[in-house]
């Protein structure tokens, strides 16, 4: 520990052996030992002693909307980050639509990371989208340092961000799979969608029977079979239908190389309990039932579901009618994913190790960032959360920091309190307060 400059000791460090109490020694932005508690600290050291809190790795959201520019009064940078930053999450990487110009070309990434280079909060990567027309672009944004591309099966709410039919998908998934890129899919079946029932208005039960559970099945039976086909890469975004589940694994037992992640608000919301006209609990694909929700939580269990992470879709208020049909769908889940998963997490008999696992390790993995992001081990980004996990608050729209104060969890009582978040051993914030952005804008290559 001779070259520390920061040692941060707890009686409670989630490691990826398991938590211990242990003192973790940082050096220029990095993780250089994780030792013993009671480790004799360097006279040259600063030691931030926390106490019982736990110190757990920063998080890394890989499904969020930031909206910027284009549609900044939505979402933007700086507000995205603080409020990422509140919740624990030190890692985010930006959809690339909902944005103008989406993420679709390497000129149209160079003007999101000029925009977000100064707002980071955090630090920041991009994926690409693939369009019908924009596959001569997919290996020059690979090239450029995208994660990989976002992909739409069915309508994507937004006219700029056009979805795949069948033929364009097998030909995406094809020039991806050259350069053995990966491929994100929002999968739900537009033809199931057209010819399910449609009954605008302000009932939730209408809103949920539109978006039946077939959409995703089907969507995501197609998904695997042309991943099979290619051996390509394909990861399925916001899985809500458990239905999907058995085929999913059965794929992975015979070699498709494929992943899925899950939502906070799947998880830990209910369409039982979502009232009439509340179009804040609208998304796409739908919270569902809470036998539904089961077996979400049984997948996650036993890996069939590799990752937790927030779809962070926000809009502007007035987006949000009261009319399912119309209202924007998407939720603002960033400075909440946390609390929200580990209150239910708790409550079903999980651990914080899980938590960390769905929610850092394994989105590190996800996008190739597991040698540097979501761990507490030595040679990582010393990206930190600290954590009160018995404290509990009750959600105050107000108090958040995303730019629109519109939550499905207001009002609800959560276990998790952020008491810091730190970036490359600097603290960005704590007890409410922030620093100047810190955050850098991650490459696939960098």
């Amino acid at each position: 520990m001779s070259d520390a400059e920061l040692v941060l000791r707890s009686t409670r460090v989630i490691t990826p052996e398991g938590t211990r109490a242990a003192s973790v020694a940082v050096a220029a932005g990095k993780i250089t030992a994780v030792l013993p508690y009671d480790a004799p600290v360097p006279e040259t050291a600063r030691l931030e002693d926390l106490g019982d809190h736990v110190l757990l790795p920063g998080l890394v959201d890989t499904h969020v909307h930031v909206n910027d520019p284009g549609r900044t009064e939505w979402e933007g940078f700086w507000t995205a980050t603080r409020a990422a930053a509140a919740g624990g999450i030190t890692t985010l990487v930006d959809m690339p639509l909902n944005s103008l110009p989406p993420t679709t070309t390497v000129a149209h990434l160079r003007t999101k990371q000029q925009v977000a280079a100064d707002k980071a909060h955090i630090d920041v990567g991009f994926w690409g989208g693939a369009l019908p027309d924009n596959i001569k672009d997919l290996r020059p944004l690979h090239e450029a340092g995208v994660f990989g591309f976002k992909a739409f099966l069915s309508p994507s709410g937004v006219d700029e961000f056009p979805h795949l039919e069948r033929d364009p998908l097998a030909r995406t998934m094809a020039e991806i799979a050259a350069f053995d890129g990966l491929l994100i899919v929002h999968a739900e079946d537009p033809h199931l969608l057209a010819s399910a029932p449609q009954r605008p208005g302000p009932r939730y039960a209408d809103f949920l029977a539109s978006r039946p559970r077939d959409a995703e099945d089907t969507a995501i039976a197609q998904l695997i079979r042309e991943a099979k086909a290619l051996n390509a890469r394909v990861h399925v975004l916001h899985l809500s239908s458990s239905d999907a589940l058995p085929m999913i694994a059965e794929a992975r037992a015979e070699g498709v190389r494929v992943t899925v992640e899950t939502c906070p608000h799947y998880l830990t919301l209910t369409a039982e309990e979502v009232p009439d006209g509340a179009s804040e609990f609208k998304c796409c694909p739908p919270i569902r039932e809470a036998a539904n929700q089961d077996l979400l939580w049984q997948a996650l269990a036993d890996g069939t579901i590799d990752c937790v992470v927030t779809d962070h879709s926000p809009s502007t208020a007035d987006l949000k009618t009261d009319d399912f049909a119309t209202a924007w769908g998407g939720i603002s889940g960033l400075q909440l994913s946390l609390a929200a998963v580990w209150t239910e997490a708790r409550r079903r008999g999980h651990g914080l190790e899980d938590v960390v696992r769905w929610m850092s390790a394994r989105t590190a993995g996800l996008v190739g960032l597991d040698d540097r992001k979501g761990a507490i081990a030595a040679g990582r980004d010393a990206d930190f959360a600290v954590l009160a996990p018995d404290e509990t608050f009750t959600v105050d729209p107000a108090c958040l920091q995303h730019r629109n104060h519109v939550t499905a969890y207001a009002g609800r009582t959560l276990y998790g309190v952020v008491k810091s978040t730190w970036l490359r051993g600097q603290r960005i914030v704590a007890d409410g307060e922030f620093t100047e952005p810190k955050g850098r804008l991650l490459t696939r290559t960098n």
